[in-house]
């Protein structure tokens, strides 16, 4: 037998969206409301218990494998003592953080395959992280609920892989509702589904420029953050995060503070603004409007957050001159990765044809660009 010839009679099957965000870019971390939707890419992952104190984790689309013993998670090693290859850090992570709450772990061989682009703004990372959460939860009788699932996965983002990402993009993965965008409050945790107005479509265009999140921007982005609010708690002494700070009072302070904070901190406010707003639009079936918002969250990512790139500047003007395209703008943490349109959908068609064309025509790239819809989160779709 072949190293995967077990998996056509896998007894679980673990299928876990990636997400997109539609406005909320950057707030998650600051305590602010965001709109993603988990969508139908996904991560498709195949198991088989085993009676072991370790797991086999294939990635199919890589060709690799690795074996981790339950002993040496906390090393990032394998079992023949070697660091872990990046991607196998986000499922060691998942068991690494059942660890810290002394939930028991059942070992496991597995294989996964995603069509998510990876490291491209759409939760490749996390719809991985859950996959195997599901798994974890499945195989040792753990029953957490989907929430505290989420969470687990986001400690084994932000303390075993070392990003500090907020926890929308574990929940988004989780907690996805059909042809709906997900209003998630992260500091309260409420959170509503709100349907995508009638007659459009989310289209994704990826660049193929790619980031490193641990190793890019992002963290630098989130310490700005923190360094905005210790400023302004001199002035509003019961500050806790950005969250908590009106636009009245950010432009009457924004001048105390370090350029640079003060650019982010802007962005920040004016975003939960925008996403008050969209909601609104949601709420209304106002397409336009939402698209009008998108479009002003995408300025700002440019020019406060300043985490875009040319080539996804360049993405975002040619969509807004196409027919049918309500709004475009930069999804996810930004540095590369992928814009997200709102589209008729009697337009999607040629609306793809063109943004690929032109696009090829004033920057020499190929960008990937398709059509997706709002799904639901993470589920086992088989168990024998």
């Amino acid at each position: 037998m072949t190293s995967t010839d077990w998996l056509e009679t896998a007894p679980l099957h673990v299928r876990s969206p990636g997400r997109v965000n539609l406005l909320g870019e950057h707030v998650d971390y600051n305590q602010g409301v965001v709109l993603p939707a988990a969508i139908d890419r996904q991560v498709d992952l195949f198991a088989l218990p085993l009676d072991k104190r370790h797991i086999e984790i294939t990635a199919l689309d890589l060709g690799e494998t690795v074996k981790i013993a339950f002993t040496d998670l906390d090393q990032k090693l394998d079992h023949q003592q070697i660091p872990l290859p990046t991607w196998a850090l986000y499922p060691a992570g998942v068991a690494w953080a059942a660890q810290q709450h002394d939930l028991r772990l059942h070992g496991f061989k597995a294989a996964f395959r995603s069509n998510i682009p990876i490291a491209a703004g759409l939760s490749s990372s996390a719809a991985v992280e859950v996959a195997f959460a599901l798994l974890s939860d499945s195989l040792g009788g753990w029953a957490l609920p989907r929430l505290d699932l989420a969470r687990l996965c986001q400690q084994a983002e932000n303390e075993y892989v070392g990003v500090h990402s907020g926890l929308m993009d574990q929940f988004a993965c989780a907690f996805g509702v059909p042809g709906s965008i997900l209003r998630f409050d992260t500091r309260s945790l409420e959170c509503r589904a709100l349907p995508l107005p009638p007659g459009v479509e989310l289209v994704i265009a990826d660049t193929g420029l790619r980031r490193s999140l641990a190793n890019s921007a992002y963290n630098d982005r989130r310490e700005d953050c923190a360094q905005a609010v210790a400023e302004l708690k001199r002035a509003i002494p019961g500050l806790q995060s950005l969250r908590d700070l009106s636009l009245e009072d950010f432009y009457r302070l924004q001048n105390t503070l370090p350029e640079r904070s003060a650019l982010r901190a802007r962005h920040v406010v004016e975003e939960m603004a925008r996403v008050e707003a969209a909601t609104d639009c949601l709420l209304n079936g106002d397409a336009v409007g939402l698209g009008e918002w998108m479009v002003a969250g995408h300025a700002s990512l440019r020019d406060l957050y300043q985490v875009s790139l040319p080539e996804i500047d360049a993405l975002v003007e040619i969509a807004r001159g196409l027919p049918g395209c309500y709004g475009a703008r930069l999804t996810g943490a930004g540095f590369g990765g992928c814009t997200v349109n709102l589209v008729q959908t009697r337009h999607v068609d040629r609306f793809i044809a063109a943004l690929q064309s032109d696009y090829h025509v004033k920057t020499g790239r190929e960008p990937q660009v398709f059509a997706c819809k709002a799904s639901k989160g993470a589920s086992i779709l088989k168990k024998n």
